[in-house]
């Protein structure tokens, strides 16, 4: 169809005009009927969030995603890009787009009636067709509406009462296009009012000028629910006009987590290459963030997103290649131990409350890790009762004993991996309880695994780990308890 270069040649080829929302509804219901994902790429919104995106799409409504921070309303917005045609044709020239069979802006009606058929087309791309305005308290009705300007009057020698004077905001630029507004209640209620119009009668109005320009577009706005009492809110009117609202939601499952952070995360093929990512230890990771939108130090109501892990992941691999390249090691294994490089992940994409602040954005980062610890763990080892008859052995003893013997061991952050696995297989206790309850162990994982048997030990109160400028020292908790006497 883009080889079709006049209006003639349009008409000719038998093109009917489609408004966009009748466009997203058909492309969208080839979709359905040919059971092809509609939203290839968002994972965990399949019975939830993207059924509700599709039926506002097949009733035509325009739509506004609410949900908390990192819960992937944008994405979800720029999706939709999937379900326009590939191209539509627009008269040459034109501002806003014009539809050469239903044009409606001065421009393109004149030139239409001064060249009728030979009125030249071009073709838009479905990739050009998304328009995205971040709502800002700065942000005036001459940027999204439009204004009169005054160096075009001059230039043409038009009074001001012309409405050629206008200069059309982003908006109506953006006509037979989808518009994206995020962040919606930041901007002004005097600016939203101006909205009203455009969603319901099509028309809109410039210093002025009342054009009746019935635009065709696809609005979807972002909102994070915080916003209504926070720093501003909807106006009702314009909610009254938005024809569905969508809730989002954070992932409701470890493995659906894992599958979004091994998706976004940006890392260079020689980190894959190098470092060896243990099963657990990529649960471990997405935990923290089901710990932190739990957390009593973090303002749950804020949301704790979905970058967090992201950039964790990304982090966490960096802290271990940095001791890898250190040592000279061509491959390395994660250890536990590495997470304390996704600290500075963590402090900047949380709210805390009165209480964290107390307790410093690090400590509770500290914390999110020992609480997703001490949540994984009676999944792989017998749980440890917070009361034990004296005398009774469990499946832990040996371990406590070792490090009563022993007086503990110190491991340090850059220890090469051979120093690493010499001091974790000196513990014979802890191989002993791998070999029992987790037999089925790949060989890569096993020194990971021992290292989370001591951090799970420490979280239960059976031992005790101190964090020095290089490293940690683990030992028995009442020896620990002498030693400071």
């Amino acid at each position: 169809m883009n080889t079709i270069k006049t209006l003639g040649e349009l008409k000719k080829s038998g093109y009917e005009s489609k408004s966009i929302k009748d466009e997203l509804r058909s492309n969208l219901r080839e979709k359905i009927k040919s059971g092809k994902p509609t939203f290839e790429g968002v994972h965990g919104f399949e019975n939830t969030v993207i059924p509700e995106l599709e039926r506002a799409i097949l009733s035509r409504h325009n739509i506004n995603l609410l949900g908390l921070r990192g819960q992937a309303k944008t994405r979800l917005a720029r999706k939709m890009i999937e379900l326009l045609d590939e191209y539509i044709p627009f008269v040459s020239g034109s501002e806003i787009n014009d539809d050469p069979l239903q044009p409606i802006s001065r421009f393109a009606k004149d030139i239409i009636e001064l060249k009728g058929d030979e009125t030249p087309i071009s073709w838009l791309h479905r990739s050009d067709r998304f328009f995205e305005k971040l709502a800002t308290p700065d942000v005036t009705v001459a940027d999204l509406i439009g204004d009169v300007d005054p160096i075009k009057a001059a230039n043409l020698k038009l009074s001001y009462a012309d409405d050629r004077v206008i200069h059309f905001g982003m908006i109506p630029r953006a006509n037979r296009c989808i518009f994206v507004i995020n962040e919606l209640p930041d901007l002004q209620a005097r600016i939203q009012v101006a909205l009203f119009n455009i969603l319901q009668e099509g028309d809109i109005q410039i210093r002025g000028f009342k054009l009746r320009m019935p635009l065709d577009m696809q609005f979807v706005f972002t909102a994070n629910p915080e916003d209504y009492t926070n720093r501003g809110s909807i106006v009702t009117p314009l909610k009254d006009r938005i024809g569905s609202q969508i809730l989002t939601h954070y992932p409701e499952t470890i493995k659906i987590a894992r599958t979004i952070t091994e998706q976004e995360a940006k890392l260079d093929v020689t980190q894959n290459d190098m470092v060896y990512v243990p099963s657990l230890a990529r649960d471990l990771l997405e935990q923290i963030s089901f710990e932190a939108r739990e957390s009593e130090y973090i303002d749950n109501k804020s949301g704790v997103s979905a970058r967090l892990s992201i950039t964790a992941f990304e982090n966490l691999l960096s802290t271990a290649e940095r001791r890898a390249l250190k040592s000279g090691a061509d491959k390395t294994t994660l250890r536990l131990s590495d997470f304390m490089g996704i600290i500075p992940a963590i402090t900047g994409k949380v709210e805390l409350v009165y209480e964290g602040e107390q307790e410093g954005a690090a400590a509770v980062a500290q914390h999110l890790l020992g609480d997703a610890i001490h949540t994984f763990f009676p999944a792989y080892f017998p749980k440890i009762e917070k009361l034990e008859k004296e005398g009774v052995k469990n499946a832990y003893t040996d371990i406590i004993e070792w490090f009563f013997a022993e007086s503990g061991f110190e491991l340090l952050d850059d220890a090469s991996d051979e120093e690493y696995e010499r001091i974790l297989g000196s513990i014979v206790p802890l191989e002993i309880l791998i070999k029992k309850y987790q037999p089925q162990l790949e060989k890569e994982d096993k020194f990971f695994m021992k290292e989370f048997i001591l951090w799970g030990l420490v979280e239960y109160k059976k031992l005790s780990k101190d964090r020095f400028s290089e490293g940690y020292q683990f030992k028995d908790i009442y020896g620990s308890f002498i030693s400071k006497l």
